[in-house]
């Protein structure tokens, strides 16, 4: 029993909550990315990375015979 009881707490320290705090982390970097995207995109002048990336964005959304 002493083996299955090691077994069963490491699955839960190494899956479960390893793979919880790499979501967390994850989503904590995504909503911060969101949220200083939507700012940059309501500033008057709009910082030159951000301007790029929208008209790279708006290239690939365009139909190939507009290219």
């Amino acid at each position: 029993m002493g083996e299955l009881w090691n077994i069963m707490i490491g699955y839960f320290f190494g899956f479960s909550l390893g793979v919880g705090c790499a979501l967390a982390v994850m989503y904590t970097i995504w909503t911060g990315g969101y949220k200083r995207a939507v700012e940059h995109s309501l500033l008057v002048d709009p910082p030159e990375r951000f301007r790029t990336m929208r008209e790279a964005a708006l290239r690939k959304q365009s139909p190939p015979s507009q290219r």
